[in-house]
């Protein structure tokens, strides 16, 4: 086996440096809203309102409330308003994170490779993080990942300029109650719980060792790992969970009717997860690409917003498909998330890639305490 003790020397790292990774402020924080879109105007406020940021630190898009859109409307009528106001309020170098709400769009429509990660699509969220490097002058190519700078960075702190980008989450969720209890659950976020890594029966794929890397670096007393058959459901005390989703074939049901803790985060090798906010039938459950009759807003896949619905605080998903190498690595995510990394810098942590298909959902400043 390879010897563990750089990687683990990187951890102790993070736990030396305590606070000084951590020390983010609401003044940090860009909140995006769309003001033909109810939802994301409420929510916007209240996240403002519970968080105590800044009435200056408020973006107002005027969009259609639509989740696709294409990549020059992008450019136009969300990057371009952004950007203005962070030039226009003097904000470019101070704010570290941008939040986007509910009914700010999701996608951006692409064409190309996506098997040569040449597609032109990408999350809007995924793309805003490149906004700084694009304010400084900086050409980004339109089609396929850019490196993320902050990619398995261990031990840096999150700063401007040394990491030039923005770190973008999102408010999102089936409706104002869910996006109600991502604001509510994030202050209440505190170091206990179960961290559970279900690993596919499978030994031979890359993402079955990234996630037993992962199980290597939490506490022993702190893990609930599997790697047989058994699909994990009903377990208690929940602060993060890792695992192939539905792209685990013994995987059958669409709820795992976990008891999440307030601050609980969930990440999956799931290339369509963050597809779609609205919710499905109550009757749906996951199933087979080769059934189309157990589809929901175009794929058979599991949800990220089931989790949030059930109890999760936070959660990193895919809009489409960003193949294996590039969903978030669970073995950087989830011990900056034990050891104080906030959300946003977890799983920025641990995501290669950047205008591709990531996104991030929860309070970015919500950390263990």
């Amino acid at each position: 086996m390879r010897p563990l003790s750089p990687f683990l020397f990187g951890i102790a790292a993070i736990a030396l440096a305590g606070a000084s990774l951590s020390a983010q402020t609401v003044a940090q924080v860009l909140v995006v809203v769309n003001k033909q879109s109810p939802v994301s105007t409420a929510i916007g406020q209240y996240y403002m309102r519970q968080r105590a940021i800044p009435p200056g630190n408020l973006c107002t898009l005027d969009v259609p409330n639509e989740d696709d859109i294409s990549h020059d409307f992008y450019v136009s009528d969300v990057e371009t308003p952004i950007g203005k106001c962070l030039t226009r309020k003097k904000l470019t170098e101070s704010i570290l994170y941008i939040v986007t709400t509910q009914g700010v769009p999701l996608r951006v429509s692409g064409t190309g490779s996506d098997a040569q990660l040449q597609n032109t699509g990408a999350a809007v969220d995924s793309e805003l993080t490149l906004l700084y490097q694009k304010l400084h002058g900086v050409t980004i190519p339109v089609a396929g990942p850019v490196p993320n700078p902050f990619y398995q960075k261990r031990d840096a702190p999150f700063r401007h300029p040394q990491i030039p980008m923005y770190m973008v989450t999102r408010l999102a969720g089936y409706d104002m109650t869910d996006l109600k209890a991502l604001v509510d659950r994030a202050p209440l976020a505190r170091n206990v719980g179960k961290f559970v890594i279900d690993v596919r029966a499978d030994n031979a794929t890359q993402g079955n060792q990234w996630l037993r890397a992962a199980a290597l670096l939490i506490p022993k007393d702190r893990l609930i790992l599997d790697d047989s058959a058994t699909v994990l459901t009903g377990i208690k005390d929940v602060i993060a969970y890792a695992s192939w989703g539905s792209n685990d074939f013994d995987r059958k049901q669409r709820n795992l009717h976990f008891q999440w803790l307030p601050g609980a985060i969930a990440t999956e090798f799931v290339s369509t997860d963050a597809r779609t906010f609205k919710r499905p039938p109550d009757s749906w459950n996951i199933g087979s690409w080769g059934d189309k009759s157990a589809w929901f807003m175009g794929a058979p896949q599991t949800l990220i917003a089931d989790y949030l619905h059930e109890g999760a605080s936070g959660a990193g998903g895919q809009v489409d498909e960003p193949y294996l190498t590039y969903c978030p690595r669970p073995d950087f995510v989830l011990p900056a998330y034990l050891q104080g990394r906030n959300l946003a810098e977890s799983f920025y942590m641990g995501i290669p890639g950047l205008s591709w298909m990531n996104v991030v959902i929860g309070d970015p400043l919500m950390h263990l305490q």
